[in-house]
């Protein structure tokens, strides 16, 4: 813990010129700031601590705050989030006693400034946020959800052998999202008895239906069999799609293009090869209502997903033509969406080999592979027979509602609460 924390202290200035630059900017308010320094204006103590990275984290982690809420609607719930996007995406839920605000950052006397307003009776985190100083300064109970390490990580982690036994030592409960995350883990230092139930939340999440004035609004511009959707695109993604979906147009004039990128605040740069493709775009943050004639539609909203899942036969799942992991396939087959992806699926490698393994999905390595593959599924029929037997793939993988239970279980006996308390 000593050379994390003297390199952390070496890094600070770099660190807090780096946050003060995003506020001159406009890109975060001095709130913001002041939330990553340990703030906090609402503090409830006692309050359940869950974290997430970002938008993906929190998606996945909403069936577990239900169920937190609903065993225990007296607690209050802190959600802290690393990004902006984060923390907006769990405001929109709009539950009873649950407040979001930017987690606070890893040094101990920002830690200690949050703890001390929160007193948090337990810390959950999602993944694999495993940032030392929130795990070593904790006093409450650390649950980790999903969590998730690639070989490449244990192989880092193995430099600093006491580092990790004793931050997984720290660890009251860990559930790993699947089987090789479990044994590296273990690998690492975790003690075997406090290892959870394998599962990835993500195959426990729910589409809530789409607004169906929206849905009946957008339906006429973008016809289903005709429409594909680029969900939660990176930078270095959206050109490609952007010169496929053009290639493909040439054989299908009736194809549309729906993008809906990772960070909807990367809106302007996406915007330009929108345009320099000539055809008529509109922006949903600009323009509710497209019309009838839009070919591109940049999504750049969030909390609008399983919209866009509605309205799009086929769906290319970001972060997966770049090496980031891939998104979730879930969301897309439970909406019955064939599923296009990239070859870099390290974050579901499980769920995405399995579809490889019955032809469920389709893999894609460029613009000229993506074109091929829009151009094999034009009609409806195709989609659908895809995605329904992606979903049957997929059925093996909806174990989200055991961590759930187990988690909401473990609370109820560090609480020392009954059922509803």
């Amino acid at each position: 813990m000593f050379l994390y924390r003297a390199i952390l202290t070496l890094f600070a200035p770099v660190i807090f010129g780096a946050l003060l630059l995003r506020v001159l900017r406009g890109a975060e308010s001095p709130g913001d700031l002041r939330q990553r320094l340990g703030q906090s204006p609402q503090a409830r103590p006692g309050a359940l601590w869950l974290h997430g990275a970002s938008n993906g984290e929190l998606t996945s982690a909403k069936p577990l705050v239900d169920a937190i809420c609903a065993a225990f609607p007296e607690r209050p719930i802190i959600v802290t989030a690393n990004t902006v996007t984060g923390r907006t995406l769990a405001e929109t839920w709009r539950l009873p006693n649950v407040t979001a605000q930017l987690a606070p950052l890893d040094f101990r006397w920002a830690l200690a400034r949050f703890r001390a307003a929160w007193r948090p009776a337990a810390l959950i985190v999602l993944e694999n946020e495993f940032w030392p100083n929130r795990i070593d300064s904790a006093s409450e109970p650390v649950h980790v959800v999903g969590a998730r390490i690639s070989e490449k990580s244990r192989r880092m982690w193995s430099r600093f052998p006491r580092l990790a036994r004793h931050l997984l030592g720290r660890i009251h409960r860990l559930s790993p999202q699947d089987p090789a995350s479990a044994e590296r883990f273990l690998a690492l230092g975790l003690p075997g008895v406090h290892l959870g139930p394998t599962a990835t939340l993500k195959s426990a999440v729910t589409l809530a239906p789409p607004d169906p004035a929206q849905l009946d609004a957008l339906a006429p511009v973008f016809h289903r069999a005709d429409t594909l959707l680029a969900a939660s695109t990176h930078d270095g993604e959206e050109q490609a799609l952007i010169d496929a979906f053009v290639a493909a147009r040439q054989s299908r004039q009736a194809l549309k293009l729906i993008l809906a990128p990772r960070h909807p605040a990367r809106a302007p740069e996406i915007a330009a090869p929108i345009r320099n493709t000539g055809l008529p775009w509109a922006q949903r943050s600009t323009c509710t209502t497209p019309a009838a004639g839009t070919v591109v539609y940049l999504a750049d909203t969030l909390g609008e997903m399983a919209l866009w899942y509605a309205l799009s036969g086929v769906t290319f799942v970001g972060g997966s033509l770049v090496p980031l992991g891939g998104h979730t396939p879930f969301e897309p087959v439970q909406a019955r969406s064939a599923v296009l992806h990239g070859p870099h699926t390290g974050n579901f490698s499980e769920a995405y080999a399995a579809l490889a393994s019955d032809g469920s999905a389709i893999s894609v390595d460029g613009s000229g592979a993506l074109t091929d593959a829009l151009l094999s599924l034009p009609e409806a029929e195709k989609q659908l027979a895809l995605a329904d037997r992606a979903a049957r793939t997929l059925a093996k993988f909806d174990l989200g509602q055991k961590v759930i239970d187990d988690t909401v279980e473990l609370l109820r006996q560090h609480l020392g609460s009954g059922p509803g308390q």
